[in-house]
């Protein structure tokens, strides 16, 4: 049983290098032909890496910090029915700073339903993963500091508004006439 996981261990720690292994023999077989475009290739990347690489290390940090300093307990205390506004305001700055696919945070998410976390910060932090700190350059070089700084404070008081909505929603159920 032993050597069957470290079968399986080997063939999965394999598994991880075949796309950048194709990539690679592709830029390879390219460079044969075309080195020029290779070159340019790998300059532009070089310099999309370098642009991402702080907001994507501050993501990552924060992140890491969380995950360092808040339990499950302490999570439940600061998002569950009764955080108030408190639970909104974490809950719309851990939206903004996540990342990753949407479809990663579900069983997460559902977990802490099933924790006792609100309908409604739940839904604040879903709508508030639209606000992503690493495309505000970008912006603000197309659309200037002001219509961004308006969209930005308008996104997260309209996500929290739905939030709100989601939360007397589905606790409640609609409101009876």
């Amino acid at each position: 049983m032993r050597d069957t996981k470290k079968r399986a261990k080997k063939k999965s720690r394999a598994r991880i290098w075949i796309f950048p292994g194709v990539v690679a023999a592709f830029y390879v077989a390219l460079y044969l032909f075309h080195p020029e475009k290779v070159w340019a290739a790998l300059a532009s990347f070089a310099h999309l890496a370098g642009q991402i690489a702080f907001p994507l290390g501050m993501v990552l940090g924060i992140i890491f910090l969380m995950n360092l300093f808040l339990s499950p307990d302490k999570i439940l205390r600061f998002l569950g029915k009764e955080a108030g506004t408190r639970g909104y305001v974490i809950s719309a700055i851990a939206g903004i700073i996540s990342v990753g696919p949407i479809f990663a945070w579900y069983p997460l998410l559902k977990d802490l339903r099933e924790k006792g976390v609100s309908s409604a910060v739940l839904a604040t932090f879903l709508c508030n993963r639209s606000v992503k700190p690493f495309l505000i350059p970008i912006m603000l070089s197309f659309f200037g500091w002001k219509y961004v700084l308006v969209l930005t404070i308008w996104t997260i008081l309209g996500a929290v508004a739905v939030g709100m909505g989601v939360g007397v929603l589905s606790e409640q159920g609609p409101p009876r006439s």
